[in-house]
């Protein structure tokens, strides 16, 4: 079973969002900031991080800066799913190695969950 790290702060998305990965059959964790999210990492890794920005404590680049220059977690798979739009940055996005980024205003969890089995088949 593929394991699933979901960092976002919102209570309703993080209930929508992992349910519906539980019921597609992934292992799901949930941090609700980046310094949470940074300690689950170093004691389980998991086979993907879907990944909010907008994040209390440590946001979501400084969280994914600090996962690229570790050795143990630099090839960590990730996916966005935030509020911020896309064309903002896109450098951040490519030097960071973000495999996929959905705004969530236009995405639902089927798509996300439709990316993430294609990422990790």
């Amino acid at each position: 079973m593929k394991k699933i790290l979901l960092v976002e702060d919102d209570p309703f998305i993080v209930d929508i969002y992992a349910n519906q990965f539980r019921k597609e059959g992934f292992l799901i964790d949930t941090a609700k900031d980046g310094k949470m999210a940074l300690e689950k990492l170093k004691n389980n890794y998991p086979d993907l991080l879907v990944l909010d920005i907008i994040l209390p404590n440590m946001d979501g680049w400084e969280l994914l800066r600090t996962i690229r220059s570790d050795q143990s977690l630099k090839n960590l798979k990730v996916i966005i799913v935030s509020n911020l739009d896309k064309q903002e940055h896109l450098d951040d996005i490519a030097h960071l190695g973000v495999i996929k980024y959905f705004l969530k205003i236009q995405s639902t969890p089927e798509d996300i969950i439709k990316a993430v089995k294609e990422i990790l088949k």
